[in-house]
């Protein structure tokens, strides 16, 4: 997949927090934290993983997605996997 922005990568994840995990739009913002503010689990950030594969086309290494906490930190480590 060719590069994307930051702003290009964030619309894409908030379209995917939106579809899979049912969760308002509006609650989803760049400084969002997954588990505290989106109340995601460990089960849901490996589905995220899987999602994030399809948009990259790339294996989202566990490594690349530990210290992931943040909407940010998602759209940092796929903007990384994307160059």
């Amino acid at each position: 997949m060719t590069a994307m922005t930051q702003e290009e990568i964030f619309a894409k994840l908030k379209e995917v927090l939106v579809d899979t995990f049912q969760l308002d739009p509006a609650k989803i913002t760049m400084e969002s934290h997954l588990f505290e503010d989106l109340d995601l689990d460990s089960i849901d950030a490996v589905e995220l993983a899987i999602q994030l594969q399809d948009i990259t086309g790339r294996r989202v290494k566990a490594e690349e997605f530990k210290g992931v906490r943040t909407v940010a930190d998602v759209v940092a480590t796929v903007h990384q996997m994307l160059k």
